[in-house]
């Protein structure tokens, strides 16, 4: 295994243990309405990462980002989902969800199984068959117990999983792609803010220092685990990234028990249960599967695992 592979490695484990971290973030600014962090996210995100590209290699980063075939296309639709995502995220953290938050990146990497299936044609062994039918159980099991299918989690896993497809497929290096999406959105995140100042409701300056500050840091919070993620995903295996990112949710889970003392009940653990044994039978499968091959390549098309 080369340099490029273990940087990569260690790219997207360090990506899912911010985002598995993030609760606790977030939670400190729950005050702030969560559709004014997002836009926050937005504005200083692009400031922090336009104002590095230009700084770096001039203007003429933008052009070579969206002289791919279809690429402005496809990072318009990524900006959208990606912003989809951390407005639910940082709704369901500051709205006492985190567990179900953190069942949402549980079921992400089986998703991606159906993604590969449904867009990229890709035929499932029988261990993934299996594993995709345990996950569908739990969703199905705690539908029933609890009267109403888990709208968080099943939101949050389509709407980054289908993010981390089109980056895939996009091909744009990390930090021009991520730049483009910022861009994408800067405008309309601006004029949000802007709105809710003149309204007189905006939370921003009327904080104590240090919540404000945060505001601001949550661009530079939001940039660095989407660079590290979309840096690394490109240089290992999609599979060993989909085992990878079980860190995130499960520090997620955590925290929300322990840290935050949201319930745990025997519904949900039931619940969980099934769909723990799926990605464990999932997991498996990818490492017996990896060792008959060798050494893990770096990623080149799209395998059934999860993005983040």
């Amino acid at each position: 295994m080369d340099r490029s592979f273990f940087k990569g490695f260690w790219a997207v484990f360090g990506a899912f243990v911010i985002w598995g971290l993030f609760p606790i973030y977030w939670h400190q600014l729950k005050q702030v309405p969560a559709m004014q962090i997002v836009a926050h996210r937005v504005v200083w995100c692009t400031v922090f990462v336009v104002g590095y590209l230009l700084l770096r290699h001039g203007s003429g980063w933008l052009r070579a980002a969206l002289g791919r075939p279809r690429a402005p296309l496809m990072l318009a639709a990524s900006s959208v989902l990606i912003s989809i995502n951390w407005g639910l995220y940082i709704w369901a953290v500051n709205s006492g969800h985190v567990v179900e938050s953190s069942l949402g990146y549980f079921i992400n990497p089986l998703f991606n199984v159906l993604l590969g299936v449904l867009v990229l044609h890709e035929r499932l062994n029988t261990a993934q068959r299996v594993s995709v039918g345990f996950a569908a159980a739990g969703v199905a099991w705690l539908t029933w117990q609890l009267g109403a299918p888990p709208w968080i989690a099943l939101g949050l896993a389509l709407s980054f999983g289908s993010y981390g497809l089109i980056r895939k497929i996009a091909a744009v290096e990390a930090i021009p792609g991520l730049g483009v999406e910022s861009v994408f959105l800067f405008l309309p995140a601006l004029a949000y803010l802007l709105w809710t100042q003149y309204q007189g409701q905006s939370a921003f300056g009327h904080l104590p220092l240090h919540l404000d500050f945060m505001l601001v840091a949550g661009g530079a919070m939001t940039a660095v685990p989407l660079v590290w993620f979309a840096y690394g995903a490109r240089r290992i295996s999609y599979s060993l990234v989909g085992i990878v990112q079980y860190v995130g949710p499960t520090l997620q889970l955590l925290t929300g028990v322990f840290l935050f003392g949201e319930p745990f009940t025997a519904v949900q653990a039931q619940g969980f249960g099934l769909i723990w044994a799926a990605l464990a039978i999932y997991a498996a499968d990818g490492l017996w599967r990896s060792r008959k091959r060798g050494p893990l390549p770096a990623m080149t098309t799209m395998a059934p695992a999860k993005p983040d």
